[in-house]
C-alpha cells in the first residue's frame, strides 16, 4: 500500500456514491465514475475510526453476496484496483478475497480469484494467514470447500475441518510425532466441521477429547454443540466429553 492513494471520507458524497454504487453493481455508472477520476481505482475510503477500505472491500464487506459482483470485479480490476490490497489502518491485513471468505461469498471469491487473487496471501484476522483460515475460522463452510478446489494450500487444522482425509493421513504418516496441541487442535476444528470420521480418527491418534481452544475456552464439545453438529455432539458425549467452564449450561 503506497502512502499516495487518495483517501475519502466515507461521509464524503463522492465516497458514499462510488461505495452504493460498488455494492449495487451499477456498472455502467461506476465506469462513468472511474472515467472521470481514475484514482479512485486506488483510492481508501476510510471510516470514522479511520479504518481504510480499498475499493474491493467495499465490494466484499459484510454481509457480502452483492449483485453484479464479478462484473464488478472485473471493472475495477481494468481500472488498475489492486486484488492483493489489505485493508488499511484495521487490526488486520485482511485481502478482499480474506473477507469475501468470511462471508461466504463463494460468487465473488471466484471472480476475485479468476481476476488474478492471490489464493493464499497472508493476513487472516484468525490466524494471520490465508483466506482459508478465515473460511474455516469463522465457519463458513461453503467459502473454505470452494477455497480449497480452487488449490488453496492447506494446513492440518483446515484439513481436520474440512474432512481432507486424503491430505491429512498422509500429514500424520509423514510426522507421527506430531504435538499433542496441535493434534487436538486439529480434532477441535473437525468437530467445529462437522467431520465425524475425521474426529474419530484424530482421537484414535492421541487427540484430547476435553481440549479446550486458547481462542474460546471452548471444549469440542462445545464447539460441536453451538454448531449445531448434531451427530458428533451425541458421539463426544458417549465417548466421555465435558463442557468447557465458559460453556452455556442449557446447551443441548
Amino acid at each position: 500500500m503506497t502512502t499516495d492513494r487518495p483517501r475519502l471520507r466515507s461521509d464524503e458524497p463522492l465516497a458514499a456514491e462510488f461505495t452504493a454504487v460498488i455494492k449495487a453493481g451499477k456498472s455502467e455508472r461506476l465506469r462513468e465514475l472511474l472515467a472521470s477520476d481514475p484514482r479512485l481505482a486506488l483510492c481508501v475510503v476510510e471510516d470514522h475510526k479511520s479504518g481504510g477500505r480499498p475499493p474491493l472491500h467495499l465490494l466484499a464487506d459484510w454481509p457480502g453476496h452483492n449483485p453484479n459482483a464479478a462484473e464488478t470485479v472485473q471493472i475495477l480490476a481494468a481500472a488498475g484496483a489492486d486484488l492483493d490490497a489489505p485493508a488499511v489502518a484495521m487490526w488486520h491485513q485482511e485481502t478482499a478475497l480474506h473477507w469475501a471468505a468470511s462471508s461466504d461469498d463463494v460468487t465473488l471469491i471466484d471472480a476475485l480469484l479468476d481476476a488474478g487473487a492471490d489464493i493464499d496471501h497472508d493476513g487472516s484476522s484468525i490466524d494471520g494467514g490465508p483466506p482459508l483460515s478465515s473460511a474455516v475460522g469463522y465457519g463458513q463452510w461453503a467459502a473454505a470447500r470452494r477455497l480449497a478446489e480452487r488449490g488453496a494450500r492447506t494446513q492440518l487444522w483446515h484439513e481436520a475441518a474440512l474432512g481432507l482425509m486424503p491430505e491429512l493421513t498422509r500429514r500424520l504418516e509423514a510426522d507421527p510425532a506430531l504435538e499433542t496441541d496441535e493434534l487436538s487442535g486439529a480434532f477441535w476444528n473437525a468437530c467445529h466441521g462437522g467431520q465425524l470420521a475425521t474426529a474419530r480418527y484424530l482421537l484414535e491418534r492421541g487427540a484430547d477429547l476435553n481440549w479446550l481452544a486458547p481462542w474460546t475456552g471452548q471444549t469440542p464439545l462445545d464447539i460441536a454443540e453451538k454448531a449445531e453438529r448434531h451427530d458428533i455432539a451425541a458421539w463426544l458425549r458417549e465417548s466421555g466429553a465435558t463442557r468447557g467452564e465458559k460453556s452455556d449450561p442449557d446447551a443441548v
